[in-house]
C-alpha cells in the first residue's frame, strides 16, 4: 500500500526547486546482527535503520533483544498512541534511560499516576497561559540579541550553546521568574553531561539485566544527577520561603505547581513528582527547543532563498502587531520551523511495550512486543513524503499542510501523551527566529561537517559552529 504523498499535484516554488539534502545517516542495506545492534544503539541509534524501515509500513521480527516491531503506518501510529493507547505502556528500556534524571514526572509516569499529573499540569499550558508568556519571551530574546550584537562581524560561535543559553534565559523569565539559583552556563553544562552519560543506551538495559548491575553511564552521570537534585531543591525551598513569609510570589509555573490541585481529588502534587517535573521543564524543556532552533538556523544557512523569505517576514511582522499573534503572522517562518522539526525531530525515538496481543497495519503484534515509532523514520518515510530527505518548507504552506496525515508528522508525539509544552515551544521558537533573523545572518563554519546524533534528543554532534554577521 502506498499512502498519498503530501505534495501530489502541488506546484513547487522556486525556493523548493533548489532544495538541498541535509545530512543524515545512510540507511543500511542489510540489518545489523545482535552485537552490531547493541553497539550501534549505544553509539548513535539513528544508524540502525535499513532501507526497509523507510519503505515498509511495519518491520517486525524476533532477535536476541526479543520481539520487535517498527511501525511507520499512520493508522498504526494512531492506534498505538490514541485508539488503543491503554494497550501500550512505556517500555523498560526507555524508562531506564529517562528515570534516573527525570524521576517519576510527566514523561515517565504511567496509568493513574500519569493521569493525575496531567490534570494538575494542563491548566498551566493553556493557549491563554502560553500567550501570557510571549512578552517575557520577547524580552529575553531582545537581551540575547544585544549580547550577540557585541560579537565581532564574522566571529565564530557554537549555535547550539547560544540557543541553549537563550532558551534557559527564557525559562527564567517565564516558568521560573525568580531565577534558577545557578548560572545558566552551569545548567547548560549539566544538561550536556546528562545526555552524554545517563542519556546513552546501556547494553545491560538492552539485554534486560538486573538493575543492581552497575551501568557505566549512570555511574559517570551520578554527580550530574546529584547536582540537578540540589539545584531543584534550592529552587523549591526558596519559593516556599517567599510564600511562607507572606511575600508576593511570582505567578509563574513554579508557584502554580506548588499551588496546583487535582480537579478530581483536590490533592496537590506529591513532593517527588514536583521535583521530577521541575527537572523535566528545565532539562528537556529548554533542550528540545534549543536543538530545534539550532537545526533551523543551520538549514537556513544552506537555503539562501528561504532565509531571505524569513528575514523579509521578520522585518515586516515583528513590530506590526501584538507579540502573542506573531506566529500567526509569520507563516513562512513557521513552515521553515516545522520542516526543521520534520527532518530533525527532537524526540527521534519513541517506544512502547504491547500489554496484550494486537494488530497493526495487518501485522500481528504479540503481547510483550516492543513497538517502536521513530519520528525521524516516520518523517522521512518514502511512502508518506515526496522527496523526504530534502529540505522543503512548502510541505507546510497552504493546502499542502492539510494533506499531511496527523499521524505521519509527530514531532511532539501524539494522542493523550502529546507534549504538554508544544504550544509554549512553538511560540518561543517563532519569537526567537524572528528576532535573530531580523538582526543577524548566521552561516555554517566552512570546516565543520554536520552530523546528527541521538542522545535522548536529536542534537548536532560536536555542536553547530557558525559565523555571525549583522544584517
Amino acid at each position: 500500500m502506498r499512502y498519498p504523498c503530501a505534495f501530489r499535484g502541488t506546484r513547487m516554488t522556486a525556493a523548493a526547486a533548489i532544495a538541498f539534502r541535509p545530512p543524515a545517516p545512510t540507511p543500511r542495506t542489510t540489518p545489523l546482527g545482535a552485537l552490531g545492534m547493541i553497539a550501534t544503539l549505544r553509539r548513535n541509534p539513528l544508524e540502525i535503520w535499513t532501507n526497509r524501515h523507510f519503505e515498509e509500513p511495519v518491520v517486525a521480527g524476533r532477535s536476541l533483544l526479543g520481539d520487535r516491531a517498527v511501525v511507520s503506518d499512520p493508522a498504526g501510529v494512531r492506534r498505538i498512541f490514541l485508539d488503543n493507547a491503554a494497550n501500550y505502556r512505556k517500555d523498560d528500556i526507555q524508562l531506564r534511560v529517562l528515570k534516573p534524571g527525570l524521576g517519576n514526572g510527566l514523561l515517565t509516569s504511567e496509568g493513574d499516576d500519569w493521569r493525575a499529573q496531567r490534570r494538575l499540569l494542563a491548566p498551566l499550558f493553556t493557549p491563554r497561559q502560553v500567550a501570557a508568556f510571549s512578552d517575557a519571551m520577547a524580552q529575553s530574546t531582545r537581551a540575547g540579541v544585544e549580547r550577540l550584537a557585541r560579537r565581532r562581524p564574522g566571529q565564530r560561535l557554537d549555535m547550539s550553546e547560544e540557543m541553549a543559553r537563550l532558551t534557559l534565559e527564557i525559562l527564567e523569565h517565564t516558568l521560573f521568574t525568580s531565577g534558577l539559583g545557578r548560572d545558566t552556563s552551569e545548567f547548560q553544562g549539566a544538561v550536556t553531561r546528562y545526555f552524554n552519560t545517563v542519556g546513552r543506551i546501556d547494553p545491560f538495559d538492552l539485554l534486560g539485566l538486573p538493575d543492581f548491575l552497575p551501568r557505566i553511564g549512570r555511574l559517570r552521570g551520578r554527580a550530574t544527577l546529584e547536582w540537578f537534585a540540589s539545584a531543584v531543591n534550592d529552587i523549591i525551598a526558596e519559593r516556599r520561603r517567599t510564600i511562607a513569609a507572606g511575600e508576593a510570589a511570582p505567578r509563574d509555573i513554579l508557584t502554580l505547581l506548588l499551588e496546583a490541585q487535582d480537579p478530581e481529588t483536590g490533592r496537590g502534587m506529591a513532593e517527588d513528582d514536583l521535583r521530577a517535573n521541575i527537572v523535566t521543564f528545565i532539562g528537556a524543556g529548554h533542550e528540545t527547543t534549543a536543538n530545534a532552533l539550532t537545526w533551523t538556523f543551520y538549514l537556513l544557512s544552506q537555503a539562501p532563498d528561504w532565509r531571505a523569505q524569513v528575514e523579509a517576514e521578520a522585518d515586516r511582522e515583528l513590530d506590526a502587531g501584538p507579540i502573542e499573534t506573531l506566529q500567526d503572522r509569520m507563516p513562512v517562518t513557521r513552515a521553515v520551523l516545522e520542516e526543521s522539526l520534520r527532518l530533525y525531530p527532537p524526540a527521534a525515538f519513541l517506544s512502547r511495550a504491547a500489554i496484550a496481543e494486537d494488530e497493526l497495519a495487518g501485522v500481528r503484534i504479540k503481547a510483550g512486543t516492543i513497538v517502536t515509532v521513530s519520528p525521524f523514520l516516520l518523517h522521512r518515510h518514502r511512502r508518506l513524503w515526496r522527496d523526504p530527505d530534502l529540505f522543503d518548507p512548502t510541505r507546510f504552506l497552504g493546502a499542502n499542510r492539510d494533506s499531511i496525515d496527523r499521524f505521519a508528522y509527530i514531532p511532539f508525539g501524539a494522542g493523550p501523551r502529546v507534549c504538554i509544552g508544544m504550544g509554549f515551544a512553538l511560540q518561543e521558537a517563532i519569537i526567537v527566529l524572528a528576532h535573530l533573523a531580523r538582526a543577524f545572518r548566521f552561516d555554517l563554519a566552512p570546516d565543520h561537517k554536520v552530523r546528527a546524533l541521538q542522545r535522548i534528543t536529536l542534537r548536532p554532534q560536536g555542536g553547530m559552529p557558525m559565523t555571525i554577521n549583522p544584517r
